[in-house]
Parts: C-alpha cells; sequence; structure tokens
C-alpha cells in the first residue's frame, strides 16, 4: 500500500481526507469540500476506498499532508479507550493550517427521545434510509443485519464529553455545536485561526 505523499506545490488543490467513507463518493452534507480532492479511507474493502485502514492506524498517509479530514458517524464505532489514538492520528494527518470536521450522535439528545418513548421512530433520512434514536445510539440497524458488524456503536458522546477529551489532544482549538438532527459537529484545528479561518468560522462555512 503506497503512502500518500505529502502536498508542496502552491496553488495546489486542496485535499480532504473522508476517514470511515463507506460507500460515499463524495462528502455532500456541505459544500466547503466541492472543489476539493477527496481521499477515501475506510475498513471494509467492500466499499472500495482509496486507503483500506482503521481509524486508530493512518499510516499510509503522510503527516501533515492533508488540509481537511471529514469523519461522519465513525469514532463512535471505536472503543472508548481507542479514540484518543484516533484524534490523535486524525491530527498527526494533518498540515500546519489544516483542521478536522467529526460528526457523532448527540447522546444526551437521543437519550431525550428515549425517554419520551420514540426510541425506533425516525429523526431523519440518510442516505442509506430512515436513522431512529436505536440506530445512534447501537449503530444503523439495516446494516448490522447485513452483516456489516463494524457498524455497532461501542461508545458514546455528550458535549461535555467531548468537550472534556478534545481539551486532552494535541489540537489547538475547537468548537461544537448541537445540530437538529441530533448530532454533535466539532470543527478542530491543528493551529490557531485568524477570525476568518478559526474553528467558529469554519462551523459557521459549513453550513450544517
Amino acid at each position: 500500500m503506497s503512502e500518500v505523499a505529502s502536498p508542496q506545490l502552491p496553488g495546489r488543490q486542496k485535499t480532504l481526507v473522508n476517514v470511515g467513507c463507506g460507500p460515499s463518493i463524495l462528502v455532500t452534507r456541505t459544500s466547503l469540500f466541492q472543489d476539493w480532492r477527496q481521499l477515501r479511507v475506510d475498513i471494509e474493502e467492500s466499499v472500495q476506498p482509496d486507503i483500506i485502514a482503521n481509524l486508530t492506524d493512518l499510516s499510509p498517509i503522510d503527516s501533515g499532508s492533508m488540509d481537511a479530514l471529514w469523519s461522519s458517524h465513525c469514532v463512535e464505532h471505536l472503543y472508548q479507550s481507542q479514540v484518543p489514538g484516533a484524534l490523535q492520528e486524525f491530527h498527526r494527518v494533518l498540515s500546519d493550517d489544516g483542521f478536522a470536521v467529526i460528526l457523532v450522535p448527540d447522546l444526551q439528545a437521543v437519550a431525550e427521545r428515549i425517554v419520551a418513548d420514540k426510541f425506533d421512530e425516525p429523526i431523519y433520512n440518510s442516505g442509506m434510509g430512515p436513522v431512529s434514536a436505536h440506530d445512534m445510539f447501537y449503530g444503523f440497524g439495516p446494516a448490522i443485519a447485513a452483516g456489516q458488524t463494524s457498524m455497532a456503536h461501542r461508545c458514546g458522546f455528550t458535549p461535555t464529553i467531548l468537550v472534556n477529551l478534545l481539551n486532552t489532544t494535541s489540537f489547538a482549538e475547537f468548537a461544537i455545536r448541537r445540530l437538529r438532527s441530533l448530532e454533535l459537529l466539532v470543527v478542530a484545528r491543528k493551529s490557531l485561526g485568524t477570525p476568518a479561518n478559526n474553528s467558529e468560522a469554519i462551523l459557521q462555512a459549513l453550513d450544517l
């Protein structure tokens, strides 16, 4: 498996690495990356990623070679003890001015649906079908039923847990937003940004 060389040329096309990409070819939830080169990484060979790798070991990717990283509903598939290592790998592959975008279920909000006895009611429709609180808590049921046991969730996050976790990482700054889709959206920068490109500004530009 060849390594991804660090881009060097000025004016080059920016590169986004989509870790845990699944079958998606492009990141379509935001237009921010529409003109970027996208590198797909997944543990499942069946989705034909550019690189087969686990979130906790992105060694096929050179340190500092990615301008941004996208991780949507992947980190919760790890055991809690593995999450710091994955975040460190996210940090490592980013360029000095790079940033990570991380989406995970908001289990505090999901718990409110459970208390209201709406555990199996759809919350939103994904490209793979309706997603319920049960799916957000345990993992996407149809995929698990089809034999994709790696889709099971092994840990979970609330805003407080995420803040405490990110405070232990090497990221220089981060911002968190709760979404109406019962997700937590994180933008974490490798270095401090200016008011025009800090974590809050990037979070706004994502328009999620």
